[in-house]
């Protein structure tokens, strides 16, 4: 269903919810929310939290990205970023046919060069950029795959179906993701290795989570974490595991288990404090700084926003990637709101413009914070009408 370009998520719950002939009682008790939250949700007086958008999404039948009216379709038209959507789509259909006859691939070592540059790009937020080259290199290095199998080689071709879920990720499209995940696990297999098949894991925990199905998200984390076990000991395994407590630490605290958050955030914490700063290690970022951007993602998803502004302000970002600094500055600024501090808020959304403005523009958190400041703010700032028109509101 397209979404309407006026509409703000609360709006668009209603309509939605009017389009399924529900009253916001109806909703509410679907949902298993309280009528009082669904009206001043759609009123604009209440946050459209994730775990909001994932109950009501439950409760018609709809995805999450219904809700937030992904992927933004006319600012990816404008950046000219919509028409590399279909070439990527189209690599990734040829996986099991075997080598391109007019291709001849350039050497292992050139081809995972070049996959590692496309995932510094998008830890950069160079989005368009990866988007535009990603197409013609998983062409290539499926050829190469073929014509040369080795570990090493399927290495890199599932390095590339990662970095197509990244993309597909950052710009909304939710089916495309999914696609890129079953590239890569089937390129894993294929690898035999057992880490970076947990990574998938922890990645296909990560996409239950934004479609709101936290039970299944839950059972793909724990078995990430049984399956790594399976690996060598070292760094990697490390990374994935601490990963892999992360993701978990998050999908407890949407589903409100405060234990369960305090526990994985304990262990995860635990790792990163003997493996320190990690950034290239299958290009995930983990470390001691990670963990502290987890605790105020998993405070303001408990709604606990003040908290999650205090938590804020002793994080250094300086180990960390454009990519995850851009995202800890949109959540902030959904906290900062919530506390009553628009001013901090706007100045967050603007220091994530900063750091990573790709990501930011197509951010669905960055749109709903900027359409809850517009009914909240009682001056609004000079460049408040440019930030919003640049992200489509």
């Amino acid at each position: 269903m397209p979404p309407v370009p006026s509409e703000h998520t609360g709006a668009r719950v209603a309509r939605l919810r009017q389009i399924h002939h529900l009253t916001q009682t109806g909703l509410a008790q679907r949902a298993h929310l309280s009528t009082s939250l669904v009206s001043k949700v759609e009123q604009g007086r209440a946050p459209a939290s994730p775990a909001f958008i994932g109950a009501v999404a439950r409760a018609m039948g709809l995805s999450t990205t219904d809700i937030t009216g992904q992927p933004y379709i006319d600012e990816l038209r404008a950046d000219q970023i919509d028409t590399l959507i279909q070439p990527i789509r189209e690599a990734l259909d040829v996986y099991d046919l075997g080598p391109e006859p007019e291709i001849q691939p350039r050497s292992h070592i050139a081809l995972n060069a070049e996959a590692d540059q496309l995932c510094a790009m998008v830890r950069e937020t160079n989005i368009k950029g990866a988007a535009t080259d990603l197409p013609g290199l998983i062409h290539e290095a499926t050829t190469a795959a073929y014509l040369a199998p080795s570990e090493a080689m399927w290495r890199t071709l599932a390095s590339l179906y990662r970095t197509a879920y990244d993309i597909a990720t950052k710009l909304g499209y939710a089916d495309l993701a999914t696609l890129a995940l079953d590239r890569l696990e089937w390129a894993a297999t294929r690898a035999s290795d057992a880490v970076l098949g947990t990574l998938r894991q922890y990645l296909r925990g990560l996409a239950y989570l934004r479609s709101a199905q936290y039970s299944t998200g839950k059972r793909l984390v724990g078995m990430g974490l049984r399956t790594v076990e399976q690996a060598e000991s070292g760094l990697l395994r490390d990374v994935v595991t601490g990963q892999l407590h992360l993701g978990a630490a998050i999908l407890a605290a949407r589903d409100r288990r405060e234990d369960d958050v305090a526990g994985h955030l304990a262990e995860a914490q635990r790792i990163a404090d003997r493996t320190g700063p990690v950034e290239q290690a299958l290009w995930v970022s983990f470390g001691p700084a990670n963990v502290a951007l987890h605790r105020v993602a998993a405070l303001a998803e408990m709604d606990r926003y003040p908290e999650a502004v205090r938590a804020a302000r002793g994080v250094d970002l300086r180990t960390l990637p454009p990519s995850r600094i851009g995202h800890h500055h949109a959540e902030v600024a959904r906290a900062e709101m919530w506390s009553g501090q628009p001013d901090a808020a706007y100045a967050s959304l603007r220091r994530a413009r900063a750091v990573a403005p790709q990501q930011t523009r197509y951010s669905p958190v960055v749109r709903q914070t900027m359409e809850d400041l517009t009914s909240h703010y009682r001056s609004v700032p000079d460049s408040f009408g440019n930030f919003a028109r640049w992200i489509g509101m």
